[in-house]
């Protein structure tokens, strides 16, 4: 039986310590007793330390300076906890804690061996459910990251043709038709509203200034104050049209441009 495991001791009987141990050491050699600790205030001062250096304890529960339960309310013990004791009137009190089981002095090999053997099973049954746990998280995470388009086909006559976003100007609507018009001021219908476009677009690249156009930030050459408290934009390279950011968006729009999510 092979179970690498480090391990606090809490006992302040030295041949107790001693003898469990010894028992500790011929259920697996890969068991490590990290510290014996034989006082309250001693296990405290040593968990506060170096709790997270252990995965078990091994815990007396009437110590030279008290009960071993006033260890608990000094630290948060998050490690599990086997209890050892001569006494059966705590076993409720215990369970109250981070108790996995409570063995009842003289403690015998198999008595040992059958908490170790449950304290296998909890940690495996514990890293199946965070595993899954994780799974879980991961998958929940994964579908609400939103992706956004990257490219869009356009039709050259019986050719098609892939534009990539940084290749767009911005979009603008003409009626029924919504453009795309790139870089180099070429326009191409394309089979978006602007209103589907808002979905599929980054937010930080693209803002839609009015009920006609939705405009890409790297090429907004200059802003300008215009009549009745609007923006009007001036694009690079340039357009031949006035586009003008409508007063209830301007508000937004600063933000946008500030860099304001």
């Amino acid at each position: 039986m092979s179970l690498s495991l480090n391990i606090l001791i809490v006992e302040d009987e030295t041949p107790a310590a001693e003898k469990l141990e010894r028992y500790l050491q011929r259920y697996s050699t890969d068991i490590k007793v990290k510290a014996v600790c034989d006082s309250v205030e001693n296990s405290i001062a040593w968990l506060k330390e170096n709790q997270s250096s252990i995965d078990l304890v091994f815990m007396d529960i009437q110590l030279k300076d008290g009960l071993s339960f006033d260890i608990f309310k000094e630290v948060a013990v998050q490690k599990p906890v086997i209890f050892v004791t001569a006494y059966n009137e705590y076993a409720l009190e215990a369970f109250k804690v981070n108790s996995i089981d409570y063995l009842l002095k003289p403690v015998t090999f198999t008595d040992l061996s059958a908490s170790l053997q449950k304290f296998e099973n909890l940690r495996a049954q514990m890293a199946t459910t965070e595993a899954k746990q994780e799974k879980i998280k991961s998958l929940a995470e994964s579908s609400t990251v939103k992706t956004y388009k990257e490219r869009f086909m356009v039709k050259v006559g019986d050719h098609i043709r892939s534009i990539t976003i940084d290749q767009v100007l911005f979009f603008f609507a003409d009626g029924r038709d919504v453009y795309l018009v790139t870089t180099r001021l070429r326009k191409f219908i394309i089979d978006f509203t602007l209103e589907a476009l808002e979905e599929v677009l980054h937010p930080k690249n693209f803002f839609r200034v009015n009920r006609s156009y939705i405009l890409h930030i790297p090429f907004i050459q200059d802003v300008v104050m215009y009549s009745n408290s609007r923006l009007k934009i001036s694009t690079q390279p340039a357009w031949d049209k006035e586009i003008i950011v409508s007063r209830e968006k301007v508000s937004e729009f600063k933000d946008w441009f500030d860099g304001v999510h």
